[in-house]
């Protein structure tokens, strides 16, 4: 017989009965680990996410003086200069593009997850729904 299953279909009332306070001490247990372990996860997604947006705006603030010097060695200079300001421009916003995109995925990650008041929500609906079925 598998631990902490067995069949209850010949179980009396009164063993039913009797098993109810360890099977509902059993539930909050479980769903006290789960808080715990959703609120470690998901602090640490979110952390995670917060340093790639920083990431992002790190690039994103070295992008503003390159477009600066692009304008001005374009009003006064030759065209490799244009050329290569603009290349180191690109360059900077893809990497502003990239690292924002890991921030957004991290994020989507976070919110995807079910918390724990939505799982204990979802446990009253069934049992709320087992009460309802009636032989």
């Amino acid at each position: 017989m598998l631990r902490g299953k067995r069949d209850r279909a010949d179980d009396s009332l009164l063993t039913l009965l009797g098993d109810l306070p360890e099977l509902v001490t059993n539930l909050i247990k479980a769903e006290v680990d789960a808080a715990k372990s959703w609120i470690s996860r998901t602090a640490k997604d979110a952390g995670i996410g917060s340093v790639w947006f920083l990431v992002a705006l790190f690039f994103l603030f070295w992008a503003v003086p390159v477009i600066l010097v692009f304008a001005i060695a374009g009003l006064s200079s030759w065209w490799p200069v244009w050329l290569s300001a603009l290349a180191v421009f690109g360059i900077l916003l893809l990497a502003v593009l990239f690292f924002a995109l890991l921030g957004i995925l991290k994020f989507r990650k976070v919110l995807a997850r079910q918390n724990p008041a939505q799982a204990v929500a979802e446990d009253i609906r069934l049992v709320k729904d087992a009460g309802d079925d009636r032989i």
